[in-house]
């Protein structure tokens, strides 16, 4: 089963495609380069010699070959004197192209019309008018040429873009018959470094078409390298035989000269001895010089056919040895034509090594952060996890707080007036205590003036003033406790539910049950009244956010708590 690779119409598909992507990147990159320029362009203009080149090589795609005496010749000249048949605006371009004294080939003809054409700006008209007349085109193309297919058209109105450039070419001084006509694929290819994600795998794909087309192109430029040198083998043989052929030619001429020679003395001879012979002898005689003089005739005639065909000879070698110049040079064109191909696919080679290197490289790091990604969704998710429970204890804090003020609210509500009586009470009390004191100075002052008027009833009624001691300081007592109560209301209101009153706690410590301390403080998880050594730790509790003063063994039971705790 043969390969679909070896078919022919696969194979000019694959030419047609390449080419049209060739055109694509051609066009675009010169009109791209052209607006950027921002000025006229000459035929020095590296993208627009590139485009011609292409342009050349779309026209030539399947272009039948017609016989000659120097072999088979294909040349796009032909179609595009249709042109003017179709478009009565060409006929002008044509007539320039045909009155150029530089252009000796079509070829050098057909790049001269096409330069002409952009200059008139109507390159895409001109090709569209051909393009739909395939009728015409088939006495020059194949079927499946890229002129009679689908590709054709899409060039043709690519070219419309060409528009907006302004050309300028001199074609007196431009040697056009003799220039390569070379794709140069070093200026439509790109570093896969600015590309990203889909540009780089479509910069991929150009590029491998492109190193498809330069080993199609390669191919057949080896084949023809071979029918040249076939035809330049060939050509030698018949060299050789037609110099064969002209020595043996040169030896009958030489021959002949010589036996012209011996004709003529003879005739002379015979001349003479006709003068000095006899009269009778005389007939005879003039009968052989008659023989002699229609033999040297004879002689001459074929002598004239020798040099004329000599003369065909000479001409056809030298016809043979222009042809031979021709093909050698075509032949160094088209080596030359080669290196470079050779050149620019070992470049596209080594391009595919370093983008291959650097896809794996691109590979290689989308998998180390996709391995980061994946570790930093799981140190999220553990986050996100956090940060709930977080929030859940942050709304039961809330509604704790919400709870406790509520509670608050509602201690003050409860026990704002009986505070208020208290501080009056406690106020008449100070009131009563300054007055009391007032009077026991006073007593103070007149018993001992009384005990200077009368110094022998110094010590007899000792009990009254201890009394009045007592009484006081019994009253200073009592306005010390009724002013602390009152102070432990003020800072620090409880939660009745959690709590009793702070009047009915009793005032030692529950842990160590000593009353030396004069400052107690309330544990805020158990609501125990400890001293300040039985209660020097502070913690986070699930009713604050803030940490909190609690006893020893409510510290040791909440640490136990929160180191076997999963949060």
């Amino acid at each position: 089963m043969r390969d679909d690779t070896e078919d022919p119409n696969y194979l000019m598909a694959n030419e047609r495609m390449n080419l049209m992507n060739m055109a694509k990147l051609s066009i675009k990159g010169l009109i791209e380069s052209a607006l950027n320029l921002g000025r006229t362009l000459d035929s020095d203009y590296a993208p627009l010699q590139q485009f011609f080149v292409v342009m050349e090589h779309c026209l030539k795609h399947g272009l039948k070959a017609k016989k000659t005496f120097l072999g088979q010749n294909k040349s796009f000249w032909g179609p595009l004197e249709l042109v003017e048949k179709l478009v009565p605006e060409a006929a002008e371009i044509t007539a320039s192209v045909k009155d150029l004294p530089g252009l000796k080939t079509p070829v050098g003809r057909g790049r001269a019309w096409l330069r002409l054409a952009l200059m008139q700006k109507k390159l895409s008209e001109y090709m569209k008018a051909l393009i739909n007349k395939k009728e015409l085109l088939s006495e020059f193309y194949e079927p499946n040429a890229l002129m009679m297919e689908e590709e054709g058209a899409i060039i043709a109105g690519l070219l419309v873009g060409l528009n907006v450039i302004d050309a300028n070419f001199c074609m007196k001084g431009e040697d056009l018959d003799s220039q390569v006509g070379v794709i140069d694929f070093s200026m439509y290819l790109k570093d896969g470094n600015s590309s990203k994600g889909s540009e780089g795998d479509g910069q991929i794909t150009a590029i491998l078409d492109q190193k498809n087309y330069v080993e199609e192109l390669n191919r057949h430029l080896n084949a023809t390298v071979n029918n040249l040198q076939a035809k330049v083998d060939a050509l030698e043989k018949s060299n050789t035989k037609l110099t064969e052929e002209l020595a043996v030619a040169n030896n009958r001429i030489i021959t002949l000269q010589e036996e012209m020679e011996r004709v003529k003395e003879e005739s002379s001879y015979i001349l003479e001895s006709n003068r000095k012979g006899p009269k009778q002898d005389r007939t005879s005689e003039g009968q052989a010089l008659s023989e002699a003089r229609k033999h040297l005739k004879e002689e001459t005639q074929l002598r004239l056919d020798v040099e004329k065909e000599l003369e065909i000879q000479i001409s056809m070698r030298q016809e043979m040895e222009l042809a031979m110049k021709m093909l050698e040079k075509d032949v160094c064109e088209k080596q030359d034509a080669l290196v470079s191909l050779r050149q620019q696919l070992d470049d596209l080679r080594a391009l595919k090594h370093e983008l291959a290197f650097k896809l794996q490289s691109s590979d290689l790091g989308v998998k180390q952060k996709s391995e980061l990604n994946s570790r930093l969704e799981e140190k999220t998710n553990q986050m996100a996890a956090t940060i709930k429970q977080l929030e859940q204890r942050l709304r039961q804090a809330e509604r704790d707080r919400q709870s406790a003020e509520l509670d608050n609210r509602l201690f003050k509500q409860d026990f704002g007036d009986k505070i208020n009586s208290l501080q009056l009470e406690v106020e008449e009390l100070t009131r009563q205590r300054n007055q009391l004191e007032l009077e026991l100075k006073q007593e103070k002052e007149r018993r001992l003036q009384n005990n200077r008027n009368i110094p022998g009833k110094g010590s007899q009624k000792p009990e009254p003033k201890m009394d009045g001691k007592h009484k006081i300081q019994e009253e200073n007592v009592k306005l010390k406790k009724s002013l602390e109560e009152n102070h432990r209301l003020q800072s620090h209101p409880v939660d009745e539910q959690d709590q009793p009153l702070l009047s009915a706690k009793p005032q030692v410590c529950q842990l160590c049950h000593e009353d030396s301390s004069l400052s107690k403080t309330v544990c805020k998880n158990c609501t125990g009244t400890f001293c300040d050594a039985c209660s020097t730790n502070e913690l986070p509790l699930p009713s604050s956010i803030k940490p909190e003063r609690v006893c020893n063994p409510c510290h040791k039971h909440l640490m136990k708590q929160y180191s076997t705790s999963p949060s």
